[in-house]
């Protein structure tokens, strides 16, 4: 159950109704704070929709950090937008060994994205050795660009504990199929 009460289109004022023309729990609760609302949502469309990092890559440092935080809303949504972006089951299922510390078949620079992931969210940053590393790979707009995502979505999975922003049922599946980890 979430903190606050859901905002439906029909509460909001005329000119804050676009907050919800993508009709998610997440964004219901963030409707408390149009202004907040809409700073949020501007960060979000330009991860999704203009950076040059590749987009299967953003995915995969997203659910990294969702996996980590044991995120279910997190962790469910980015599995669904994660495969609209090329990333596979066997993705998921090489991010959960990584994660444990055993070896997958990504490529080097998906392990290496997955592990910037793990450092920015189990410590402050990632460590020299792992950025340098990823220079190899991308150009420094990208390199920026996958340190906001994954520095975002470590704020996105706060806001969504301490809100207790509720996961929506058609995204259970999700879940079922991919279970987090038991804290």
């Amino acid at each position: 159950m979430p903190r606050l009460p859901h905002r439906l289109r029909a509460d909001l004022p005329p000119e804050d109704q676009d907050l919800l023309a993508r009709d998610i729990h997440l964004f219901r609760i963030l409707a408390h704070s149009p202004g907040g609302a809409r700073a949020f949502n501007a960060l979000g469309r330009y991860i999704r929709f203009d950076s040059p990092l590749d987009p299967r890559l953003r995915e995969l440092a997203i659910l990294q950090v969702g996996w980590l935080a044991r995120s279910p809303y997190e962790w469910s949504h980015h599995i669904k937008i994660g495969r609209d972006f090329g990333v596979s089951d066997d993705d998921i299922h090489a991010l959960i060994a990584e994660s444990s510390g055993a070896d997958s078949a990504l490529e080097p620079v998906a392990k290496l994205v997955l592990r910037a992931a793990r450092e920015m969210t189990d410590g402050l940053a990632a460590s020299a050795e792992t950025f340098d590393a990823l220079r190899g790979h991308l150009d420094n707009r990208a390199l920026t660009d996958l340190v906001l995502v994954i520095a975002t979505y470590n704020a996105v999975v706060r806001v969504l504990a301490t809100l207790e922003v509720d996961v929506e049922p058609e995204y259970v599946g999700y879940l079922e199929a991919f279970p987090l980890p038991r804290s």
